[in-house]
Order: C-alpha cells, then sequence, then structure tokens
C-alpha cells in the first residue's frame, strides 16, 4: 500500500506539469531488497555446517582412541582381538594416503597436468612424508596402545612444534607483539610434556596399575614421534614468506606427481612399522587368527563399525570444513569446532564414564580402586558392552586408581590443559583470516592431504596463514580489481525486450555504485550496446536516418533513466564513426552506456561480426592505449553530475581507459549479452567468482530462463531446465562445458585474445560446413576455440538471466534448425582433436571425450529412437504387433523426409505443426497405456515400468533440489508428449534443410521498410468488407500505371502536408504507417503510434544550435572561477566541437534528448540536481526551500514558454543567470555560500544540452582499419554464391544420407529382433509384484532394446550424480554471495567543507552496508 501511495503522490507531481504524466515503470527497477529469509538461512547453515564439523571431528578422534584402546597390551580382550583391531588401526592410517593417491593419480592420467618434477625437491619431500608417515604410524601404532585413553587423548597436541618455532624464525606476524604467541604454544607444550613425565613418575612410584619403567621409554618415543610429526606442516610456515615462493611455486607445479609418489612411499612406512614391531620386535602376529569364523561376528562387527567411523567421519571433517571456510563461517563453523574437539571428547568419555557405570554388571561400586579392580572378573562376560568396559579399563590405569595419592591426577588434567592450549595458540591466525568467496581450497589449505589420526589439529595447522588475494575489513590491498564490458547485440528487439536490457544495465549501475569510490566487489564496467541495421534511407528524401528500432531504443534509454532517477539523462553525446554512429550517456552513478549504431553499408552485420567488433574495439583498442605510455588522443573530458544519489566532480570520458593500464588482461571480462536478456546484479557477481578465482576459466555462463507465453514456451522452459538441471551440470563436473550461451555468458579477455581464438574467429565462412559451424552457432564454435586452446568453460546454475524464446512454432523451428546442425559440427570438431585437446586442456580427460562420444552417438540415434518408441505406442495403444507398429511407425518419418525435400519451408514447418499434434495425441494415449498395463499386470516391475517410474522419481528429486525452479516439472508432460515433435521431425528438418544459412528469427523488415512521410500519404482509408478489414493507403510513388494518375492529379491540386512539432509517443511504434499498400486481416487492423519529426530546419532557425556555443555560455559563470587548465580544456572541447557538418540522422537523436530543455524537465532535473548538490541531513529545510524559490525563479522566467517547448539559447542564457544569481542571494542570506559552487554547478548541468563531438583522429583510424581488415561488408559473386549453394547442399545430402542409414539400421535391427521373435533371441527377467513376491512368468525383452534401455539410465544416472555435486557446491557459492550482499540504505553526506564544488572522490556517497566476511 505504501508504494501505491508513493508512486500516486509522483504521478501528482507530473500531473502539475504535464497533461501526459504516466509512465512505464519496468519490473525489477526496484532497488534490491536483502531477503530476511535468506539471512536467516544463512545463519542456519553456518550453524549445520559447524556441528558436522564438531561431530565428524568427535567421532573421528574418538573412534581412533577406542581401537587404540581396544588393542592395548593391557587390554582385556583375547590376542585374537587385539591382533584384529590393530589392523583396523593401520587401516585408518592408510586410509587418508589411499584417497590421496587415488585423486592425485587421477589428476596425473586424465588431467593431464603432468610435469616433470625437479627431483631435488621431489625427493626432499618424499623424506619430509617418510618421517611424518614413521612418526605417525610409531606414536599410534607403538606408543597409544601402551598409555591410557585420556593421556592418548592429550599427546597429540604436541604435533605443533615445528609449526610454532617457524613462526618465530620467520617473524611471520603482522604486529611484533603477536610473536608471543607461538613462543606461548612452545612453552605449553613443553610444560605439557614435562608434566607428562612426571605424570608417569609418580604412576611407577605409587605402583598405579602395576605400571612398569619400560614407560618412559614410551614417553620418550611418543615426544620424539610428536616432533617427527610436527614436520607435516613445515610448508604453511613457508608459504607465508617471500624467501620460498620460487621453490614452492615450482613444487606446485607437479605437486600431483609427488603425492602419487608420496603416498605409496607413506603407505610402505605405515606397513612397515607395524611388521617391524609386531612380527619381528613383538613377535605377537598369528596369521591364522585373521581367518575369522562365524562366532566371531562381535569382533567383525565392532571393529569394522569403528574403522568406517574413523574413516568416513575423518574425510567428512575434512570436507566439511573447507565448506565452512568457503561460506565465510571461518570463526562459527570451522575454528571453533576444531578448537572445542579434544575438550568435548574428553568432556562425552566422562559422561559416559560416570553415567553408564552402572551397566557394567558385576562391577563393585565402592571406592575407585575397588571398582577398577572389579573390572578384571568381567572381561569373560557377553552381557558387558566391550568398548564402554575397555574405555572404563584405561581411565583406571591413571593415578585415579592409587593407593595412596590420587591428587597426581590433576597433572594429567594439567597436561591436557596445557596442550591443547598450546596448539590452540599455535593457529591463533586461524580466527581472524578473511577468504573471498568460493575460495579454492588450495588457496585455504597447504596440504590435500589430511591426517586422521589428529583431524582437529590437522585442519587447523594446514589452514594458510596467508591466504593468497584474502580482503579484510580495513584494507582491499591484495584484492584484484576488474573491468567488465557488458556487450549486448540488437537485432529487431521489441520495445518490451529492450526495456528489460536497459533495466538490467541500470540495475548493475545502481548496485556497482560511484565508479570513484570502494566497494565489496571491487569492479568497474562499462554498457555497450551494438545495434545491427541501425539506418534506413529515408524515400523521397534520400536522407540517412536511424531506423524505429533506434527510435524505440532511445525513448526506452530515456524512460529508464527517468524511472531510476526521475529525471531526464545529463550528459549524452553523439558522435559519427566510421561504422556508423555512437550515442554515449553517463548513467546515473557516473558508469558509461555507450550505444554503437551499425550502418550494415558500412560494416558487417549479423551477431558475430558485431561480437568481433566489440571485441577488437575493448580488448585490442582500448587494452592498446591503456598501455602505451603516452597516448595524445583528444578525448573531449565531460563534465558529469556523476551520481543522481552522489557527489558532483570531474571525470574524464576516458578514465576508465587510463584505469585499465593497471589491470592485467587476466582481469578483464566482457559479459556478452542478447538484446533481451533480463539479469540481476547478483548473476553477473557470481559469474564474474568464477573468472576471479579459477585462472583457467575462460568463459562462465549461467542458467538461463526463457519467457513468454504458450505451448512453445512451456515446452521450451522444461527443455530448459532438463538441460541446465543434467546435461550442462555434468559437462561442468566431469569435463567443461561446451557451449556458453551468447545471452549471457562471461568471458575473460586474455582468453579471447589468446592464440587460434579470436583472430580465427574473425575467418570468414566460404566452405559450406564453415557456413554452418560459424554462422549457425557463433557461441558454441568460440567456445570450442576456447576449449581447443586448454581454457576452462563452466556453468553456474545461482546466476539466473531471463531472456525471450520463440513463441511460435515456425520461430522455434528455425531456431532450432541453425542451432542443432551448429551443435553437431563443433561437437564433431572438438571429438575430432580430441587428442590434442586432451594434451592442451586440464579439465577435459579421455573419459569426458568418451562421454561426448556417447552423448553424440545417442543424438544421432534419436530418430530412430524416438520412432520406435512410437511403434510401442502404437503398440500398446492398438495392440498390434511388433513387426507391424515398427513399419506404421517408420511411415511418417520417411512421408516428412521426403515432405522437406521437396517443399518449400514454410509447408514443411506447417506439416511438422499437423503431425506435431497428432504424435501429441499418440504420446498421451500410450503414457496412460504404458500405467494402464502396470495396473492390468499387477506391478511396475517391467523394465518399460521401471524406467518410467524411475525417470519420474529423478526428475521430481531433480525439481526438488532447485527449489526456486520446481513449478518447471509441470510442464514435463508438454515435453514428454513433443518428443516427436523435437528429436524426430524437428532433427530432419533441421537436417534437410542445412543448406538455408539465413538467420530464421526476428526476420522483420520493419526497420529496412520505413516508413514514408505524413506528407507522401494521399489517402488513407479502413474498409470492411463482410468479416474483412481491409485498408486502403495510396501514396505519391506507388507503381500502379493507375494509381500514378491519380496521384499526378492531386499532387498538382495539393501540397505535401506541412510536418509539425507536435509528437506522439507510443512504446514499440515509433514509425507511421508503410508506404501504398492494401493490408488485410482476418480481424481488427493494429494501428501503429505515429511520430512527426521536429523539422530540423525549425530547429536550426530557433538558436543556430551549435553545441560549443552553448556550452561555452552555459559554463561561464563557473569558468569564471577556474584556473587557466580548465580553460584549456574548455579550448580543447571547443576544437572537437565547433563547426562540425551533421549527418542527416544526428539531428532527429539529438531532437529526442533535447526534450529535457521544456518547462516540466527542467523543474524536475533543477530539483534533484539541488537535492544532490545539499544531500545533508542538516541542511534538508535550507535545501527545500532553495528548491521551491529555484523552481519558482524558473517558472517565473519561463512564463510565456510552452509545455513541450524547447528553450532557445537566450532563454538558455537568460535562466541561467536568473538562477544563478538567486541561489547566491539565497545561499549568503542562509549563510552557506560554501556550497554554492555546488549548486551553480546543479544549474549548469540542468541546462546543458547534447553534445555532438568528433571521434578521435587515433580512433578513427583504428576503425578505419578494423573494417578495412575485418569488417567490410561482404559482396559475393552470383558465381561464388552458386558454389557455396552447390557445397551445401551437398553437405546436407551427406549428412541426411549419414543420419538416415544409422537410423535405419537401427530400426532395421530391432525389426528382425521383433520379427525372429522373443522366444529365440530374448533376456528372460524375473517378474515381480510390488510387495517383492515372485511371478510364474517370466519377462522377455530384445537384447538390443535393453541395452540401448540400460545405456541410457546409465547416462541419466551419471547425470544425476553430477547434478548432486554441483548442487552442493552451488549452494556452498550462493551462502557466501550472501554473506557479502549489498544491502541499499539511506545515506547522508556529511561533507561540509568542500567548497570549490569539485570532489575527485566521496566515500560516504555509495552508502553501502554489507554484511560481516563472517558470522
Amino acid at each position: 500500500m505504501e508504494d501505491i501511495k508513493t508512486r500516486g503522490k509522483l504521478r501528482e507531481e507530473r500531473h502539475k506539469e504535464r497533461w501526459d504524466p504516466f509512465q512505464l515503470n519496468p519490473i525489477g527497477a526496484e532497488k534490491e531488497q536483502k531477503r530476511r529469509c535468506f539471512h536467516l538461512a544463512q545463519y542456519l547453515v553456518a550453524i549445520i555446517v559447524g556441528l558436522c564439523v564438531l561431530t565428524s571431528a568427535i567421532i573421528a578422534k574418538g573412534s581412533l582412541l577406542v581401537l587404540s584402546t581396544l588393542s592395548s597390551p593391557t587390554s582385556m580382550r583375547s590376542p585374537k582381538e587385539k591382533q584384529f583391531y590393530m589392523l583396523m588401526l593401520v587401516f585408518c592410517l592408510v586410509w587418508p594416503n589411499f584417497l590421496v593417491f587415488i585423486k592425485s593419480l587421477w589428476r596425473c592420467a586424465f588431467k593431464n597436468i603432468f610435469v616433470q618434477p625437479n627431483f631435488k625437491i621431489m625427493a626432499f619431500i618424499c623424506a619430509i612424508e617418510c618421517t611424518v608417515s614413521l612418526g605417525t604410524a610409531v606414536l599410534v601404532l607403538v606408543v597409544m596402545p601402551q598409555f591410557d585413553v585420556l593421556t592418548n587423548l592429550f599427546i597429540s597436541g604436541g604435533v605443533c612444534v615445528t609449526h610454532a618455532l617457524l613462526q618465530i624464525c620467520f617473524t611471520l606476524q603482522t604486529h611484533t607483539w603477536k610473536i608471543l604467541f607461538p613462543i606461548c604454544s612452545i612453552i605449553l607444550t613443553s610444560a605439557g610434556y614435562c608434566l607428562l613425565g612426571v605424570d608417569y613418575y609418580v604412576r611407577v612410584s605409587s605402583f598405579v596399575d602395576g605400571q612398569s619403567s619400560d614407560c618412559f621409554l614410551f614417553v620418550a618415543v611418543g615426544i620424539v614421534s610428536s616432533v617427527l610429526i610436527s614436520f607435516c606442516w613445515w610448508e604453511n610456515p613457508m608459504q607465508a614468506t617471500t624467501h620460498f615462493q620460487g621453490k614452492l611455486a615450482e613444487l606446485d607445479s607437479f605437486r600431483d606427481f609427488v603425492f602419487v609418489i608420496s603416498s605409496i612411499l607413506r603407505i610402505i612406512v605405515i606397513g612397515a612399522v607395524y611388521l617391524i614391531y609386531y612380527v619381528l620386535i613383538e613377535n605377537s602376529i598369528v596369521w591364522t587368527d585373521f581367518n575369522l569364523q562365524s562366532f566371531d561376528w562381535e569382533l567383525l562387527q565392532i571393529g569394522l563399525v569403528l574403522f568406517f567411523l574413523q574413516a568416513f567421519c575423518s574425510a567428512a571433517c575434512h570436507w566439511f570444513g573447507v565448506v565452512a571456510c568457503k561460506i565465510h563461517a571461518v570463526r562459527m563453523s570451522f575454528a571453533l569446532p576444531l578448537c572445542s574437539t579434544g575438550p568435548f571428547v574428553l568432556l562425552l568419555g566422562l559422561i559416559l564414564f560416570i553415567t553408564q557405570a552402572q551397566e557394567l554388571n558385576g562391577a563393585h561400586q565402592g571406592s575407585i580402586t575397588e571398582f577398577c579392580e572389579s573390572l578384571v572378573f568381567l572381561s569373560h562376560k557377553n552381557t558387558t558392552p566391550v568398548v564402554l568396559l575397555e574405555i572404563t579399563r584405561s581411565i583406571c590405569r591413571t593415578s585415579l586408581n592409587s593407593y595412596y595419592l590420587q591428587w597426581p591426577f590433576s597433572m594429567l588434567a594439567l597436561e591436557g590443559v596445557c596442550m591443547w592450549s598450546g596448539f590452540v595458540a599455535c593457529t591463533y591466525y586461524v580466527w581472524k583470516i578473511k577468504v573471498q568467496r568460493i575460495e579454492r581450497t588450495s588457496q585455504l589449505f597447504v596440504r590435500r592431504l589430511y591426517e586422521s589420526a589428529f583431524i582437529d589439529l590437522s585442519l587447523l595447522l594446514n589452514t594458510k596463514m596467508k591466504v593468497a588475494k584474502t580482503q579484510n575489513q580495513e584494507s582491499q590491498e591484495n584484492i584484484q580489481k576488474c573491468v567488465i564490458y557488458l556487450c549486448a547485440t540488437m537485432w529487431h528487439e521489441t520495445y518490451d525486450e529492450m526495456l528489460k536490457i536497459l533495466t538490467s544495465m541500470f540495475r548493475l549501475d545502481r548496485y556497482r555504485g560511484d565508479p570513484n569510490e570502494n566497494h565489496k566487489d571491487c569492479f568497474d564496467f562499462e554498457c555497450h550496446i551494438y545495434v545491427d541495421d541501425a539506418f534506413m534511407t529515408e524515400k523521397g528524401t534520400e536522407k540517412k536516418l536511424v531506423n524505429s528500432y533506434v527510435n524505440d531504443l532511445t525513448q526506452v534509454v530515456i524512460e529508464v533513466y527517468r524511472v531510476f532517477t526521475n529525471k531526464e539523462p545529463d550528459d549524452v553525446s553523439i558522435v559519427e564513426t566510421p561504422y556508423g554512429g555512437r550515442i554515449m550517456i553517463v548513467m546515473p552513478e557516473g558508469n558509461m552506456l555507450y550505444v554503437h549504431l551499425k550502418d550494415k553499408a558500412r560494416i558487417r552485420n549479423k551477431k558475430r561480426w558485431s561480437q568481433i567488433m566489440y571485441m577488437y574495439y575493448l580488448l585490442g583498442w582500448k587494452g592498446y592505449i591503456s598501455k602505451i605510455i603516452k597516448h595524445n588522443h583528444d578525448s573531449i573530458s565531460r563534465e558529469s553530475l556523476i551520481s543522481h544519489n552522489g557527489e558532483v566532480f570531474l571525470m574524464p570520458q576516458d578514465e576508465n581507459d587510463k584505469n585499465r593500464k593497471l589491470i592485467s588482461d587476466d582481469n578483464v571480462y566482457i559479459l556478452a549479452l542478447d538484446g533481451d536478456t533480463d539479469f540481476q546484479p547478483k548473476a553477473v557477481i557470481l559469474l564474474v567468482d568464477r573468472l576471479r578465482m579459477y585462472e583457467n576459466v575462460g568463459a562462465a555462463c549461467g542458467r538461463i530462463h526463457p519467457t513468454g507465453m504458450g505451448p512453445m514456451v512451456w515446452y521450451q522452459k522444461f527443455e530448459y531446465a532438463v538441460g541446465h538441471w543434467l546435461q550442462k551440470t555434468a559437462e561442468h563436473v566431469f569435463g567443461s562445458v561446451l557451449c556458453s550461451p551468447g545471452c549471457f555468458s562471461l568471458f575473460r579477455a586474455s582468453a579471447l585474445m589468446d592464440d587460434n581464438v579470436l583472430k580465427r574467429y574473425t575467418t570468414t565462412a566460404t566452405r559450406a560446413a564453415e557456413y554452418v559451424q560459424y554462422d549457425q552457432g557463433e557461441d558454441r564454435w568460440l567456445c570450442t576455440l576456447l576449449l581447443q586452446q586448454g581454457w576452462r568453460v563452466e556453468y553456474n546454475a545461482a546466476s539466473d538471466a531471463f531472456t525471450n524464446s520463440p513463441q511460435e512454432f515456425k520461430e522455434f523451428y528455425n531456431q532450432r534448425r541453425r542451432w542443432g546442425p551448429s551443435t553437431l559440427a563443433n561437437t564433431l570438431d572438438l571429438l575430432h582433436s580430441g587428442s590434442e585437446t586432451v594434451k592442451r586442456n586440464s579439465s577435459i580427460s579421455r573419459l569426458y571425450i568418451f562421454y561426448q562420444m556417447f552423448t553424440v552417438g545417442s543424438s544421432i540415434l534419436g530418430p530412430a529412437s524416438v520412432t520406435l518408441m512410437v511403434a510401442g505406442a502404437f503398440q500398446f495403444v492398438f495392440d498390434l504387433a511388433g513387426t507391424i507398429s515398427i513399419i506404421i511407425s517408420s511411415i511418417p518419418p520417411v512421408f516428412y523426409i521426403i515432405v522437406c525435400f521437396v517443399a518449400k519451408a514454410n509447408t514443411q514447418i506447417t506439416i511438422a505443426g499437423i503431425m506435431s499434434v497428432l504424435y501429441a495425441f499418440l504420446m498421451t494415449a500410450s503414457l496412460f497405456s504404458i500405467i494402464g498395463d502396470m495396473v492390468v499386470e499387477g506391478t511396475f516391475l517391467t523394465p518399460t515400468g521401471v524406467f518410467l517410474v524411475s525417470m519420474t522419481i529423478m526428475y521430481l528429486v531433480t525439481a526438488l533440489l532447485h527449489p526456486e525452479e520446481f513449478g518447471m516439472i509441470i510442464y514435463g508432460l508438454m515435453y514428454f508428449i513433443c518428443i516427436p515433435s523435437g528429436y524426430l521431425l524437428l532433427t530432419i528438418y533441421s537436417l534437410v534443410n542445412m543448406n538455408i544459412v539465413t538467420w530464421g528469427t526476428r526476420e522483420s523488415n520493419k526497420g529496412a521498410t520505413e516508413v514514408k512521410k505524413n506528407q507522401n500519404v494521399l489517402c488513407d482509408r479502413n474498409c470492411k468488407i463482410c468479416c474483412w478489414d481491409m485498408k486502403l493507403q495510396v501514396t505519391q510513388e506507388t507503381e500502379n500505371l493507375m494509381i500514378q494518375q491519380i496521384t499526378g492529379q492531386i499532387g498538382q491540386q495539393a501540397p505535401p502536408l506541412a510536418i509539425t512539432n507536435h509528437e506522439t509517443t507510443q512504446p514499440g511504434a515509433s514509425n507511421v504507417e508503410p508506404q501504398a499498400q492494401f493490408d488485410t486481416s482476418n480481424g481488427p487492423v493494429e494501428q501503429k503510434g505515429q511520430r512527426d519529426m521536429i523539422e530540423l530546419n525549425e530547429f536550426d532557425t530557433m538558436s543556430s544550435y551549435s553545441d560549443d556555443s552553448l556550452e561555452k555560455k552555459s559554463t561561464a559563470s563557473y569558468n569564471d572561477d577556474d584556473d587557466d587548465d580548465d580553460e584549456d580544456d574548455d579550448d580543447e572541447k571547443d576544437k572537437n566541437t565547433t563547426d562540425l557538418p551533421m549527418s542527416d540522422w544526428v539531428g532527429p537523436v539529438k531532437e529526442e534528448f533535447l526534450k529535457k530543455l521544456t518547462l516540466p524537465n527542467l523543474k524536475r532535473n533543477l530539483q534533484e540536481h539541488i537535492r544532490c548538490s545539499l544531500r545533508n541531513k542538516n541542511l534538508v529545510e535550507m535545501c527545500e526551500e532553495l528548491v521551491s524559490e529555484l523552481t519558482q525563479t524558473l517558472t517565473d522566467g519561463l512564463s510565456g514558454v510552452g509545455p513541450e517547448d524547447v528553450l532557445t539559447e537566450s532563454q538558455l542564457n537568460e535562466l541561467q543567470q536568473a538562477l544563478t544569481e538567486q541561489a547566491r542571494r539565497s545561499l549568503k542570506d542562509s549563510q552557506m555560500e560554501q556550497y554554492q559552487q555546488k549548486v551553480k554547478r546543479g544549474i549548469q548541468k540542468t541546462l546543458t544540452a547534447p553534445q555532438v563531438p568528433k571521434i578521435d583522429e587515433d580512433e578513427h583510424d583504428f576503425w578505419s582499419k578494423l573494417i578495412d581488415r575485418y569488417l567490410t561488408p561482404i559482396v559475393e559473386d552470383k558465381a561464388h554464391l552458386e558454389e557455396v549453394k552447390r557445397e551445401l547442399k551437398s553437405l546436407r545430402n551427406k549428412s541426411v544420407f549419414l543420419y538416415f542409414i544409422v537410423n535405419v539400421l537401427w530400426v532395421v535391427a530391432t525389426f528382425f529382433l521383433q520379427a525372429i521373435g522373443t522366444d529365440l533371441i530374448s533376456i528372460k527377467i524375473p517378474k515381480y509384484y510390488p510387495n517383492g513376491t515372485a511371478s510364474a512368468e517370466v519377462l522377455r525383452v530384445e537384447p538390443l532394446s535393453l541395452m540401448f534401455l540400460l545405456s541410457f539410465a546409465v547416462l541419466l544416472l551419471v547425470q544425476f550424480l553430477a547434478m548432486l555435486y554441483h548442487r552442493v557446491y552451488t549452494l556452498i557459492h550462493v551462502v557466501s554471495y550472501r554473506s557479502m550482499e549489498k544491502d541499499y540504505k539511506s545515506r547522508d553526506n556529511d561533507d561540509d567543507d568542500d567548497d570549490d564544488g569539485l570532489t575527485l572522490k566521496n566515500d560516504t556517497a555509495t552508502g553501502l552496508c554489507f554484511t560481516s566476511d563472517d558470522f
């Protein structure tokens, strides 16, 4: 309700100024609000992850302690049981090494990242790893079984000794006083070891549990082993220094190979320690005891359960720890749970000891010594819990069981406190680290390997002391700033489609805020829109003007700017360029919007050439001028009120180009967009994260949502959903995405500039195959080039973008006619170069190539598979024989192939539509027949039933895992019944029409056959004959002889109609009616809005509107206060704006933006500028008073001006003087003279007209050479066109023949298997009812059909598992983003001491409020 009232007040204010106060308010123009549910979910996820870390660490640590207790020589278990438990303890140590071995071997074998190692470094690493493995094996397998469970819990705290020593040696602390932490760690650890020795001395002297003096040897060995283990994390302090960066970087290049070797060596060392001690020294292993019998079930159960708990929970703790860091919950979900693991294990053990003692039936409940003595009698009772008994027995080995003194037990407790405090002090830095979103695991942790025996200490000590590229709240020095170029290509978009892309760009402008201010996401951006075929030649006058699409775009820009700022665009420049023209607009927050108008007579048309155009311009030219030391191109400095909500300051037009000098090409990104894409800032940021964090990622795409209405859109909604849910996630997980769609994809500049990418992308198609691969699917071809050069393409499921999809059957078929052959051609190209791509690209393995071969084979066999599916439908519905149903189902595809060869394209699509409807009826009947058959049979456990049910369940689960898209499942039925149309008829249509290389969509002639002037229309009548509406329109240029005679007579009697300056605007219809024609329709004729342009001569006579004269005079009062440098800048501006002959198209475009100089717009703009200039909570009253006075002055000075009249130059000069004088007096009366310059500049910007500058000479030379070299319009001779046409038909015939043969072979094979009969060649499958009982009947299935069914099921299962994996990491990314999400809040400017009106930086102008990096 509040929104309605607010909009009503704004409308009332507009209504006071003009009779047309109504405006569009695009969906999504409102500020993004931080939803509380996401905020709560973020904390909930952090709490759950933290609990998982704590729980898994406790179970892993507790399981290891229990195994060491059960295998102790003092245990009451039998020798056979002790031997088995010791073997489980060995497996626990081997397990993490085995996992690292498998992962490293996989990366070396299939990721093609093997690098020749430095053998000295590898020998050193292997020696360290063997030393660590030796210490771990000795401590866990030899020493810990000799100690009690409490000592084993405490002794592991000493593994941080080396880490602390290295911190002291290299003085890694940012503050000197922090060196006390590692010093205290060493002191506390040493004290703990001393207390350990004293404790065992007291036990021996007090004869506690018959403790012998041999324990001192094990104490010494345990201390030495702990020191050896502490070498495991030597690399962490080293990588935080600058002395060893070179060696460590070299190690990173072949780390996987080192891990393969070191993992084997560690396993060998563990096995050697076990065998040497228990075979050679103790001689306690009886090999026959490993042959367990049936009565050893309890032993096997306890041992395996403890092993699996320890192995699984240690790995889970490591994974959840990584997740906790990536979601920015380092303190709550990582450091706190891991530091609490030891105390919680101790607390849990004591609670079990105290509360469960009564479970030990038969134990005396007297003193502690009596209780401990009675435990020995329980060793052979099966009713006693074995684990609880052994833990209790182990605690009884401490000083608690002393007959003399029990106070020495406090030394054991003090030992635990010292050890725990020591490693917490050593890892103090973990509590302070700050990480970026989706920080790479290799940037969070030093080693990929974790130590399962000390999982809590291992994770803390393995956390990097200095995370690469981190940022904190005090500084952003280490953040890599990036530049994003938003590049949208337009081709005959409608008004509403343009509204979507412009609204999205302005949203990003609002999100980013002032480009001169710091921002959490740390990026700059520019928006570029490239309009194909932007000009038309006006008939009659032969003037070159912009067409109706550009007129619509201009209206959209003004409308969206008005919605976001409540005023008109301030800074607009219209530039003539060698390729056509350019409109430059400063967005509300100061970021730039460029609209490039392409003249197809000067530069090549179509999307790929627009992409080449902006890549060479943004990456080639802008990159070049930012790298040269000095460039003297005369760029025009624009004076701009940069921010609607921010400060006033000067910013040169080439500021971004100068800033780019400090940014490498790796941090320059291009966001490719379509002219109808709708996206939120979050979607862009999530894609930027992927490229910023992973250097090998050359492109990333988001989740594309088709929009529109109708059955075709419903089909595409589910098709897109399934494609992204399963196919794209599988490509991302197992290898690399093959296609990053051009409607919303982020590309890395260095990837596009790589060899054989952009240069080859400029190749002009000359052969038939090139036309199909290059021009029909340019996005997929560009990704193929990136993949072949070794770059990775990724998919982010949380980055949502919406784009219009074909709503008509014909448009959909034509679109897929381009996509289908192009997809196949690029995939085959990638497979053909598979061996070379595998060598270059670490993301593509041989298994992934095999996966793609399988998917390509499945798609090729798609028509045959659908034909057999239809045959099955005939068999179910009409109860036909298998052979007959196959013959019948094969007739329609053959018929449609013949139709496609002999009929025109439109006829083909019409017949396809009719057949699609018939197929839909058949598929619907088939679906219900299958369900009915399962009901009749009484079971769904048939191959068809199981497949249908499992697919349904899988899609339901997949949809549930995408809660925001769960509604897509509704369209699944539409997708199912359209399978024959989409996979059979569409495949035939696209193959047979492969020789047609036109675009197929948006082939409108609205801009080409442009409207005629009103004076050429002689007769315009709407007639109705019966039920037909007829439109009769006669013009002077009609070629019909009779009409020409009529035209001649009327032309002599009546002169052409005069042009008025009255204008009627209507969204989406910026043209008047086409030339003389007869239009008939079956319904009412759609009336287009008519626009009469202001005659250019009238505008010229009004004030000789030279931009430079206006600019100089409107800024005269300001320049009086400036220094000579500003005057030089104005002189330089004059040279670029004086006496420029304007093209015909410039005037009409300029007139649209000159409407800001009408009275209502001047009022609104002036009010907004003054409020921005005096935006201070202490100046509200004074500001409103000044606004009222200046508005009254403006109204009085223009009392005789109409609401739609554009002010003349003299009126503007008089008005500026009056407003400036009134502002000066008002500020002087209020004693606020320090704001005079700000207010003066606000007035100046209110009265500034659009500029028509001259393009820089260097840039003009660049465009001329670029067009000459790559973008000259293609003019092909007739002979070449005929040759290409012949080659395309030949390629078409070969492709159709190949498809036809392969699919016919598949159908024929199935037909003969049916003909032979299932009795002879079949696979018998037992029939089961849902309750599990077997039926006497058996199901007979053909081997071929079953093989295909199983293959398809396996493919879907693999994609489903990949989806689960991808969903988890998408959740991590979303949570980490939400923790840093921007929160829009109102802001005030408290900076009162800026009296010169020129602010270069304002730290408070964005008013951004971010959540903490941590919880």
